[in-house]
C-alpha cells in the first residue's frame, strides 16, 4: 500500500484547487485499483492501447486521461469513454476527435499542448500553429469537443530556472488567450504542467492540474 500513502501524502502538499492526475502508464489493474478502493478516481495513460485494455477491466466511474501523444487513427478506441485529451497537437487532431464524440453522442474534453521544451522530440504546437487553432473559423463547427485549456512539458533538465521560464512562459500565453474571450465563460480553464520532477515549479507557476506517476508508484517498469 505503499503508493495509497504516497498519494495520501502528495494530496497534503497539492494547494486546493490543483487537480491531480495519476499517471498510471505501466502500472497493472492490482495497482491502480489500491489507490482507486483509497478514494482516487482520476487516472492518466500515454498509450491508447493500454487505455482502453484499462478501461474494460477496472471500475467504469474512473475518469480517465489521456496524456501521450495520440494519432487520428486512434482516437475512435477512446472516445466512448475518454474525459480529457491533454495533447491535442493539430485541427486535424481536433476534428477527428470530435467526429468520433458526435458517434458516441458525447462531448470530449481537450488541452491544446504547446511546445515549451528545449527537446526537439517533444510534440506540441508553437506559439504561431496555436494561433491559428484558436482562431480557426472552423472551431465553431466543433460541437462535441471543448477545449479548456494549455497542456506543456517542460525541458528535462536540473536547472530549476529554465524549467521556472518555460512554464512561466506558458501561463503567459494561457493567460493572453483567457483574455481574449474566444471561449464560453468559465471553459478555459485548465493549465496542465508539472510532473513528479517539477510538479512544485510548476504549481509556483500557475498549473492547474499536475500529472505524476513516479512519486506515486515509484520507478516505472520498463515496457518492451
Amino acid at each position: 500500500m505503499k503508493s495509497v500513502q504516497n498519494i495520501q501524502g502528495l494530496l497534503k502538499t497539492i494547494p486546493p484547487g490543483i487537480k491531480l492526475v495519476v499517471v498510471s502508464k505501466t502500472r497493472t489493474s492490482a495497482e491502480i485499483l489500491e489507490i482507486y478502493q483509497a478514494g482516487y478516481k482520476i487516472f492518466g495513460e500515454n498509450r491508447v492501447q493500454e487505455l482502453t485494455d484499462k478501461y474494460h477491466r477496472l471500475p467504469t466511474d474512473i475518469e480517465w486521461h489521456m496524456v501521450g501523444h495520440l494519432q487520428t487513427n486512434k482516437v475512435k478506441y477512446i472516445a466512448p469513454f475518454v474525459h480529457l485529451v491533454h495533447s491535442v497537437d493539430s485541427l486535424k487532431l481536433l476534428q477527428v476527435i470530435n467526429n468520433e464524440a458526435s458517434k458516441n453522442n458525447r462531448i470530449i474534453e481537450c488541452l491544446l499542448e504547446v511546445h515549451i521544451a528545449r527537446e526537439e522530440s517533444k510534440f506540441g504546437l508553437d506559439r504561431e500553429g496555436l494561433k491559428s487553432i484558436i482562431q480557426s473559423p472552423d472551431l465553431k463547427d466543433l460541437n462535441f469537443i471543448r477545449i479548456t485549456g494549455l497542456m506543456g512539458m517542460a525541458s528535462f533538465t536540473d536547472d530549476v530556472q529554465v524549467i521556472s521560464q518555460e512554464f512561466r512562459g506558458l501561463r503567459h500565453t494561457f493567460e493572453e488567450i483567457a483574455k481574449h474571450n474566444y471561449f464560453s465563460p468559465g471553459q478555459f480553464r485548465e493549465l496542465s504542467m508539472g510532473m513528479s520532477g517539477d510538479y512544485k515549479i510548476a504549481i509556483e507557476e500557475g498549473s492547474t492540474m499536475i500529472r505524476i506517476g513516479t512519486l506515486i508508484f515509484g520507478e516505472r517498469i520498463a515496457q518492451e
